[in-house]
């Protein structure tokens, strides 16, 4: 008697499954045991050939962050913080520049200048080291000293732009700057943007109005309307706080250790 052809069916499709499954195991045993596969092997690009990947390009970027003018009875003032970089992917020099002036007594003015070059060295990260130049004027009495400098700047999770700094002195006074900002989006051109900064120093320096600790902390908050992603006007306002001992110098230079600045300016990029 013959077998049913269903049944036989049924039978021969099941061999052909287990057959497939058992080649397909030894396979992936024999490739397993050979070891991964060797590189292939890449020609050298003729002469005159330029690289497929533009990973040596250069280009530079030039940025003022705050440009703008604070308002206040009597002495107003002119403030800026610009930096730019020319550079690759991995190596870049930096230029670094902030400071302010005093529109009632044009004299008076505070420059910092830094001349850094920067490497890579992470996802987002840039580690700086390099030279600054400080330069105060104050009623008419100038003091100037200059420092080596190491950083650590990039974008942190959640999107924070840090940047930190270390500065020792030529006369071997030691010093700290760490500031944060963020960028909010209200709208895809109105921006607010949270903005802190604190200054620290180990030594006391009076004629730079440094007291030895913590030194001030300065918070602001910035409104910005982008016309374009290379301007972009804004207001707000600044809050600055001495401590300790440069809260008593700044008293008795007759000034105020708490200062709230209206300020209104632009963001340039270029």
């Amino acid at each position: 008697m013959s077998p049913d052809p269903p049944a036989a069916r049924f039978r021969t499709c099941c061999a052909a499954v287990l057959l497939a499954a058992l080649t397909g195991t030894c396979v992936a045993a024999n490739a397993r045991d050979a070891g991964p596969a060797a590189a292939p092997a890449y020609r050298p690009l003729p002469p005159g050939w330029h690289s497929p990947v533009e990973d040596e390009h250069r280009y530079g970027l030039l940025r003022a962050e705050v440009l703008e003018y604070r308002p206040k009875h009597g002495e107003s003032d002119f403030r800026w913080d610009m930096q730019g970089w020319y550079g690759g992917d991995f190596n870049r020099v930096w230029i670094k520049s902030e400071g302010e002036r005093n529109t009632a007594f044009k004299a008076d003015y505070d420059i910092d200048l830094q001349l850094l070059y920067g490497r890579f060295i992470g996802k987002y990260y840039d580690f700086q080291i390099g030279v600054r130049g400080e330069t105060q004027t104050f009623r008419g009495r100038n003091v100037a000293r200059a420092h080596a400098v190491i950083g650590f700047q990039g974008l942190v999770p959640y999107r924070y732009e840090i940047e930190s700094a270390l500065f020792i002195s030529h006369e071997g006074d030691v010093s700290v700057r760490v500031g944060a900002s963020r960028d909010f989006l209200l709208t895809q051109r109105l921006i607010l943007q949270p903005r802190i900064e604190a200054h620290a120093a180990i030594q006391k320096v009076e004629r730079f109005t440094t007291g030895s600790g913590l030194n001030n902390i300065e918070f602001g908050l910035r409104l910005r309307y982008e016309i374009n992603r290379h301007i972009a006007p804004y207001v707000g306002f600044s809050f600055d706080h001495s401590f300790f001992g440069t809260a008593d110098m700044v008293r008795a230079d007759g000034g105020s250790p708490s200062q709230i600045r209206l300020v209104a300016g632009a963001r340039l990029w270029f």
